[in-house]
């Protein structure tokens, strides 16, 4: 039950899948209607997803997509157990899917590691916020779609609001309570992820906070498979100032190439050039020697 008082458990599915308990709970409160999923651990250890129901109905779309590259990889390899060690992919990732909704990404990664195979869910909020995320044996997920299937089916696909409002009653409180308790807790507002796409490519950059602080994760996804990095808010000037001098002597590169070798006194711009090339493996800080002062200035 939320603070306020007005939220209701419509429905509830609990299912058993190897040595994990996960219970699909629709929701209704006055905002809408969702589906929280708990995974519960052999040790009792609980992790949540908060599911608006059209988020819900494509969850179950990539579920059956899953389900069949799973079936597909066990009749090829004629393997019903683990997978061979020896043959498994570099970063464990069989297949991979992104889903957006308003202020929350989902990461669908299909995993396989000497134990087995699963399909773990990520959960994320652009504007900062503890990320979340359950495993579901890759031998369930069929079992698991049918499930969300009945639900939906009953309850239908109609968030009833926008999404990030109908879960922000269960969610909101929660995460409050959680943030106020990192002692380095940032009182501001994080600011709203962004995407971009790169010929095949798409980047989603990702503010986040923990126990530890703030950080940005970047995701690069390409082709159903996806890798991310993790950069603390520490290093942010660093990673700029780094990225920052490569853009400088890639644009002095493509300079060199276009004026030829008649350019070669071009006054002040050469200048410019000669502080930076010979000695810019040292100049990734802003505060380099006196006479790159006016180098570091210029960037700004």
């Amino acid at each position: 039950m939320s603070q306020s008082g007005v939220e209701q458990e419509l429905a509830t599915k609990m299912l058993q899948i190897q040595h994990k308990r996960f219970y699909l709970d629709v929701k209704q409160n006055r905002r809408g209607r969702f589906i929280k999923v708990a995974e519960v651990g052999a040790a009792g250890r609980k992790s949540r997803l908060l599911l608006a129901m059209s988020t819900a109905a494509e969850f179950r779309d990539h579920l059956s997509s899953f389900s069949e590259l799973y079936a597909s990889l066990d009749v090829s390899s004629n393997v019903s157990g683990p997978p061979n060690p020896e043959n498994l992919p570099e970063d464990g990732k069989l297949k991979s899917e992104v889903m957006v909704k308003e202020n929350r990404r989902y990461y669908l990664d299909l995993k396989e590691n000497n134990r087995g195979r699963f399909l773990r869910v990520s959960q994320t909020i652009s504007r900062g916020g503890p990320r979340s995320q359950i495993a579901i044996p890759a031998q369930g997920m069929i079992e698991f779609r049918d499930a969300l299937t009945d639900l939906l089916e009953e309850f239908g696909m109609d968030d009833g609001g926008r999404e990030d409002d109908k879960v922000s009653s269960s969610v909101d409180l929660d995460l409050f309570k959680r943030l106020s308790m990192f002692g380095r807790g940032f009182k501001g507002e994080l600011p709203e992820g962004r995407q971009m796409r790169i010929d095949n490519k798409k980047f989603y950059f990702d503010i986040g906070q923990n126990n530890l602080g703030i950080y940005m994760r970047i995701s690069e996804v390409k082709s159903n498979f996806r890798s991310s990095i993790t950069i603390p808010e520490k290093s942010w000037s660093r990673f700029r100032d780094v990225f920052n001098d490569y853009v400088e002597k890639m644009s002095e590169v493509g300079g060199e190439k276009a004026s030829g070798a008649g350019s070669g006194g071009s006054g002040s711009q050469s200048g410019e050039g000669g502080s930076v090339t010979p000695g810019s493996s040292t100049a990734v800080t802003s505060s380099g020697g006196g006479g790159g002062g006016t180098g570091a200035g210029s960037s700004k």
